[in-house]
C-alpha cells in the first residue's frame, strides 16, 4: 500500500466500515482517519455498532463531523497528515430523495465539493470516490458500460452522483488531482443498510410480516457482495490512473423473485409477498459491464448471489437480538 494516512468519509456507513476494517486488518502501517456524522437516516445504532468495531483498532482515528460543513471539515483536518481520500460518505437511497431532496444537495453536492476542495487545499494527490449505477438512469442498452451516455438521471440521487463525476473531472483538469470514480451496483452483505431490500426482506420474513415486492417481482439487479466491492476499491487505490470511472458490479443480474426464494431457503421460512408497482426513480434492470474494470483494474468479483445471501442470512440470524430492532 503506497498510502499511509487514508481519510475515509462515511467510515461508519456500510461500505466505509468494511473498507476501513479491511485496511486496518491487512496493512499494519496504514492509519485510517474516519469521518462520519452518524446521522439518523436509518437507526444510528447500526452506525455506532460499526464504529465501535473500528475503534478496537489502534490505527483508526474517528472524528464525528458533517463534511457538508466546510468550516468544521477544515478545522478538524487542517493539521492531519492525509495522503489519500476515499470519499464514500453520501446521502444514500433513491426513494428518500423524493421526500427530502434538500439533504441530497447538501450532502452529495456541497459535501463532495468540500471534499474535493479539501484535497486541493491540503495538496492531496488522489481521491477515490463513490458514484452509483443509478447514473445510468433509464438506459435501455444492457449491460451498462462506462462509455454509455449518462445525462438522463431519473432520480435526484442519481443526478447528484452524476454531478459528483463532473466535479471530479473539473478538479482533475484544473488542479491535477487524480480522480477515480466507482459506480457501485446494489451492494449487500453483513452490516448492510436496513433501508435496502435484503435487510427489509429478511427482517419481515422472520417477524412474519409482509414484504413489499416492487414491479410485481419483475425486477433484476446486479447485486454485488461487499467483499468484492472492497476488493475493487483497494485495486483502485493501488493502480496509478490520473482520471477514470469504473463499474464495480457482479456482471450477473439476479431476478428479485429468485433472490427472495434464496432468503426463504436460508431462513427456513416463507415470505408473505405484497406486490406493488414500480416506484418512481426505480429501474427494472441493472447490469454492470465489467470489461473495463477487468482489463484496467484486474477486478473480478468472486461471490455469487447464492453464497452472498447465505452469508448475509447467517449473520442476520446470529445477530437477530439487535438486527430485528433496526
Amino acid at each position: 500500500m503506497k498510502y499511509k494516512n487514508i481519510l475515509v468519509t462515511g467510515s461508519a456507513g456500510f461500505i466505509g466500515f468494511h473498507l476501513s476494517k479491511y485496511l486496518l486488518e491487512n496493512y499494519d502501517d496504514v492509519n485510517v482517519i474516519g469521518i462520519d456524522n452518524l446521522n439518523n437516516y436509518y437507526n444510528p445504532m447500526l452506525k455506532e455498532k460499526r464504529n465501535e468495531i473500528l475503534k478496537n483498532y489502534e490505527n483508526y482515528h474517528f472524528i464525528k463531523l458533517d463534511f457538508s460543513d466546510w468550516d468544521s471539515l477544515v478545522e478538524n483536518l487542517k493539521d492531519r497528515e492525509i495522503d489519500l481520500i476515499v470519499h464514500l460518505g453520501a446521502q444514500a437511497g433513491v426513494r428518500y430523495s423524493l421526500e427530502n431532496p434538500w439533504t441530497y444537495i447538501k450532502s452529495n453536492d456541497m459535501g463532495t465539493l468540500n471534499i474535493f476542495e479539501l484535497a486541493r487545499k491540503l495538496d492531496i494527490e488522489k481521491v477515490v470516490y463513490a458514484s452509483s449505477s443509478s447514473v445510468y438512469g433509464g438506459n435501455k442498452k444492457i449491460p451498462f458500460s462506462e462509455d454509455d451516455r449518462v445525462d438522463n438521471p431519473i432520480s435526484l440521487y442519481a443526478a447528484t452522483k452524476r454531478s459528483n463525476e463532473l466535479m471530479a473531472y473539473t478538479y482533475h483538469h484544473l488542479y491535477g488531482i487524480k480522480m477515480i470514480g466507482l459506480r457501485f451496483f446494489t451492494v449487500y452483505g453483513e452490516y448492510g443498510r436496513p433501508d435496502m431490500a435484503f435487510w427489509k426482506f429478511t427482517k419481515n420474513i422472520l417477524l412474519g410480516k409482509p414484504i413489499e415486492v416492487y414491479n410485481y417481482g419483475k425486477m433484476e439487479r446486479d447485486f454485488t457482495y461487499i467483499s468484492d466491492i472492497v476488493d475493487g476499491i483497494i485495486k483502485s487505490i493501488d493502480k496509478n490512473f490520473d482520471y477514470e470511472i469504473f463499474n464495480l458490479g457482479n456482471d450477473n443480474p439476479t431476478n428479485l423473485e429468485y433472490a427472495i426464494s434464496l432468503i426463504e431457503k436460508y431462513l427456513g421460512k416463507k415470505a408473505i409477498k405484497d406486490y406493488k408497482p414500480i416506484q418512481p426513480g426505480d429501474v427494472e434492470r441493472t447490469w454492470a459491464d465489467l470489461t473495463k474494470s477487468r482489463k484496467l483494474l484486474g477486478y473480478d468479483p468472486k461471490v455469487r448471489i447464492e453464497e452472498g445471501l447465505k452469508r448475509f442470512c447467517e449473520w442476520f440470524l446470529k445477530n437477530k437480538d439487535w438486527t430485528l430492532k433496526i
